[in-house]
């Protein structure tokens, strides 16, 4: 059965610069306060590329009970106000990298694009956003090529509207990991849905990887793909899911 249903937000929770599809946001809520009393039910989680901020606010729309991961593979349980990474102990040192790339990034790249912003409260990523898709390709190119020049340390992901770059391996395999420490569910006894390449990681460890027709390419080809888009293909995905566990229950 599966016991968690993990949930990638931009792409998939929501879409990118447009309000969200409340009706359907509001029925995966419902079944998530379900799922206290219906074991059939997994409960859901999040876990996204964006900041903390961001990812507390769409954990209380969904009435998430369960630590959820942001900036890939940070922690945050409300519950207990409490934060963890998967960094060592020595984050500082770590995080040199980041800094210093994300001094050159305000310095040298976002001058030249108007439209793209820095992800203000980001602690372990340099993220950089933007609603125009032409703009985020040539910031990703450029940014590829310092990176490449200068830090073996980082990796990269993106999206159509943004960059996210971290300290290599600190990506969401390495939250689902700590989810699974956090939560003692197994990541066979998981499943996710992600839309980029920074989800491919977490898709290929889950008991049940899902992506959303608007996924791309790369990550289709790790997951079982559905016919529907963002928040109508997760809750598509979270009824599969409940039909599934039932009719395991059942056997």
């Amino acid at each position: 059965m599966i016991k968690l249903f993990v949930l990638d937000l931009d792409g998939c929770l929501t879409t990118p610069f447009h309000s969200p599809d409340w009706e359907k946001i509001t029925k995966i809520r419902e079944l998530n306060q379900q799922s206290r009393e219906d074991l059939s039910i997994p409960p859901v989680t999040i876990c996204t590329g964006r900041p903390y901020p961001y990812a507390e606010a769409v954990a209380q729309w969904l009435d998430v009970r369960y630590p959820v991961i942001f900036e890939s593979a940070g922690m945050y349980d409300w519950r207990e106000n409490r934060f963890r990474t998967a960094l060592n102990d020595d984050s500082d040192e770590e995080l040199a990298s980041i800094n210093k790339l994300k001094q050159w990034i305000r310095s040298k790249i976002l001058p030249l694009y108007p439209g793209a912003i820095p992800e203000f409260s980001k602690m372990m990523d340099a993220g950089v956003v933007s609603p125009n898709k032409h703009d985020i390709a040539e910031i990703r190119e450029e940014i590829q090529n310092h990176i490449n020049q200068h830090y073996p340390d980082l990796e990269m992901h993106y999206t159509d509207i943004s960059v996210n770059t971290l300290i290599r391996g600190n990506n969401k395999r390495a939250g689902l990991n700590l989810l699974q420490e956090e939560t003692g569910i197994t990541l066979e006894e998981m499943a996710y849905i992600g839309d980029s390449g920074g989800d491919v990681v977490a898709l290929q460890v889950v008991g049940r990887p899902f992506a959303p027709a608007n996924a791309k390419q790369e990550t289709k080809a790790v997951a079982e793909v559905l016919s529907e888009e963002s928040t109508h293909a997760v809750l598509v995905a979270y009824r599969r899911l409940i039909e599934e566990n039932r009719n395991h229950g059942s056997r």
